[in-house]
């Protein structure tokens, strides 16, 4: 299983980006997707997850700006990420949970700055 996570960059405060997480094999399957993210000097923090049936839950940090989404038929999953801030800048990892395994994307780096 092979996940690849896209769509980071240079954004200034205020905007949007959305990122995809595209799996290697349906992700009907998994029990769980979740974004993770890594700021410099900082421990990895689960941003929001989504399971198989549809709930999400997101870190209070991004609440009301971001959504988690999942399209079943393309395989991928989304973040779509609003008013965002510079404390959001990190590399955003995407992760799937599968029988009980957990594989893991390369990662994507967003940059919030003026």
């Amino acid at each position: 299983v092979q996940l690849q996570a896209s769509g980071g960059g240079l954004v200034q405060p205020g905007g949007s980006l959305r990122l995809s997480c595209a799996a290697s094999r349906i992700i009907f399957s998994f029990t769980a997707m979740k974004w993770y993210r890594q700021a410099p000097g900082k421990q990895r923090e689960l941003v929001a997850d989504i399971i198989s049936g549809g709930s999400t839950n997101y870190a209070d940090s991004v609440k009301g700006r971001f959504t988690i989404s999942r399209d079943n038929a393309k395989n991928t999953m989304y973040l779509q990420m609003n008013s965002l801030k510079p404390e959001d800048s990190a590399v955003y990892y995407c992760m799937g949970r599968l029988y009980g395994n957990e594989y893991w994307g390369q990662g994507t780096l967003v940059t919030v700055s003026s």
